[in-house]
């Protein structure tokens, strides 16, 4: 539930991989093959998600390298980066990122913008933002996005929403993101949070929990759940 006083959003911020995008088969998985590849070793989404859990952990290319550390291989980071990026990607997007699933229903945006504008802050690099978004979304407009390359401080460091701030003056903005860092992120940039923990998540009912206590007003199952909660918050202002 939305409470009362969670003012009715004139922008609506979405983060990507656990929100419009499940990614346990593409990013996870390419974070475990990575490291499989560098050590011949294998670590559970477990124990990725105990890091995610933790903080400081939203880029999956520096996972991976501490990943790789503490299995004791000294592997220069540039080489996990290249080697993550040619499974994640492979040519052409037809590498690990096509097992991704993107979660948001047909017309869910179109329905979404008649109540307010829509933008993207994410940790991925434009680049592979640019191959699900064009893959998935190519006829929606997101103003702005602002991917791992727009900020000098990534999450959980508030910059991203604060671009988004400039873009928006004195408008409400909502964000909506799946990790400790997204909420902590939307905390410092004093925007108000919306959790998001898919049941296809590793522990996705603890992480609900921990993003409730790192102040979402609100956990969703399923981005598309969102509508209902944007519709009721304009109704209480009519």
């Amino acid at each position: 539930m939305v409470g009362d006083q969670q003012q009715a959003p004139d922008v609506l911020v979405f983060d990507m991989d656990g929100v419009l995008v499940e990614v346990t088969q593409s990013y996870r998985e390419a974070i475990r093959e990575t490291v499989r590849h560098f050590t011949g070793g294998t670590v559970s989404h477990d124990l990725i998600q105990d890091f995610k859990d933790a903080g400081g952990w939203n880029n999956d290319w520096l996972l991976s390298h501490r990943l790789i550390k503490d299995l004791g291989q000294d592997v220069a980071y540039g080489d996990v980066v290249d080697y993550f990026n040619s499974i994640f990607l492979g040519t052409n997007g037809d590498g690990m990122i096509r097992h991704e699933k993107w979660m948001p229903s047909p017309g869910f945006f179109d329905r979404l913008r008649e109540y307010a504008s829509l933008a993207i802050f994410t940790g991925r690099a434009k680049y592979e933002a640019d191959v699900t978004l064009v893959r998935h979304a190519n006829a929606v407009r997101f103003d702005p996005i602002v991917t791992d390359e727009s900020v000098a401080r990534p999450k959980p460091a508030p910059d991203g929403l604060e671009l988004i701030r400039q873009h928006y003056p004195d408008k409400t903005i909502w964000y909506l993101g799946d990790t400790v860092d997204d909420a902590r992120s939307a905390a410092a940039a004093e925007v108000p949070f919306i959790g998001v923990a898919m049941p296809q998540s590793p522990r996705h009912k603890q992480n609900a929990e921990l993003l409730l206590q790192l102040g979402a007003f609100t956990v969703l199952q399923d981005v598309n759940e969102l509508e209902e909660l944007v519709s009721a918050a304009h109704s209480r202002v009519k």
